[in-house]
């Protein structure tokens, strides 16, 4: 079946007991067992809940995989899935990951005596130089936040199968619609729901999806043992989400191609960052194996003033963090999304005080691209 049929239809049969065309909201933290010993697959709401159940089942369809297990946030599923690691592993991350990543690794995990290397996963060689006796993880994301480069998933995934690890997508700019991290062989993609997953600024999440049913298990397990968990109705808002997935997305390409391609010789523009422009380092990679550019664009302007001018007199972009919802957002990532990263590692990375993000919506391409032309004047 299709990608909108599935988006619509996977994980969501007509309720048993009433015939509910949309799948109910489970609010309820325990369940009666109908004798000692017999229950109907359901004890604990920490443990399982059939609305959670269900959104599991529709996202790890989506995104080709077996398995799936929401959490209450992405960084929850993050630090989630580091349980399949222990202390004295050396995990390999992409330089310019989003900066919740690096704060849980480098101020959390790195506590817990684990050990990580940042590289730039753009040129594999790096990754093959940083690989040592102890690495376990390859952690990516493509294209990187905010920085828009892309890594060769499938040369990533043959790199890490060959050296004993462990292969993790952050797929969260792409969603599943435009990119499927585990059809190139990469063990484990991870997403922030919150973003286009879900696209409407109201509801925090996570997912983590494979196609290992040991990874899988063991994930779950810590899952249960600490609680990070979604709410029900969390669950079902997002779930209600994944539903227009397919139709938010295209809108979303078009839009920040369009957006893309108007500004990319504007004369108050030093530069656009966006896959989908031809100049772009990577284009044509992300025609390999993306089938869509995504709504994220990165500009940079000729000063730090002119950034925030910019964020400052637009109308329609709202100045705020995060990113993938119907409506238009623009933020700082040197001083907002990354303001736990370094600036020595911001500045090595070329991530710079001009650059502003920019999560084109689904408004009238017309109406946006005004909005910026007159913040620009």
């Amino acid at each position: 079946m299709g990608f909108s049929t599935l988006a619509i239809h996977s994980g969501q049969e007509p309720d048993s007991a009433t015939g509910a065309v949309i799948t109910p909201v489970y609010m309820t933290s325990t369940y009666a067992q109908e004798e000692y010993g017999k229950s109907k697959g359901y004890k604990y709401g920490r443990t399982n809940n059939l609305t959670r159940s269900s959104l599991e089942k529709n996202i790890s369809t989506l995104e080709k995989g077996k398995y799936g297990i929401a959490f209450g946030s992405g960084v929850a599923a993050i630090h989630s899935l580091m349980s399949l690691l222990k202390a004295g592993d050396h995990v390999i991350v992409g330089d310019n990951v989003y900066g919740g990543t690096y704060r849980l690794f480098e101020f959390v995990m790195r506590n817990l005596a684990l050990d990580f290397s940042w590289v730039d996963t753009s040129d594999l060689s790096n990754v093959e130089k940083a690989i040592k006796p102890n690495s376990k993880m390859l952690y990516l994301e493509t294209p990187t936040n905010p920085l828009l480069t892309l890594t060769d998933l499938k040369a990533a995934a043959e790199l890490a199968t060959d050296n004993n690890l462990i292969s993790v997508a952050d797929n969260t700019f792409m969603s599943p619609y435009f990119q499927n991290p585990l059809s190139f062989g990469i063990d484990i993609v991870v997403h922030s729901t919150t973003k286009y997953l879900n696209g409407h600024s109201d509801v925090i999440g996570g997912i983590v999806i494979t196609n290992n049913e040991e990874y899988e298990k063991k994930i779950r397990f810590v899952q249960n043992a600490v609680g990070a968990i979604p709410s029900p109705f969390d669950c079902w808002l997002t779930l209600r989400a994944t539903k227009t997935l397919a139709l938010r997305m295209e809108r979303h390409n078009s839009n920040a191609l369009t957006l893309a391609k108007h500004f990319s010789e504007h004369q108050k523009i030093k530069k656009v960052i966006y896959p989908g422009l031809p100049l772009h380092p990577h284009h044509e990679l992300a025609k390999k194996q993306m089938s869509g550019f995504g709504g994220m664009v990165s500009i940079e302007l000729d000063s730090v003033d002119a950034a925030i001018q910019l964020m400052n007199k637009v109308k329609i972009f709202t100045l705020a963090e995060s990113l993938g919802g119907v409506e238009s957002l623009l933020c700082h990532p040197f001083s907002m999304t990354h303001a736990s990263v370094p600036v020595e590692v911001k500045e090595k990375i070329g991530l710079s005080d001009r650059l502003v993000r920019l999560s084109v919506g689904v408004e009238d391409i017309e109406d946006l691209i005004e909005d910026i032309e007159s913040a620009l004047k």
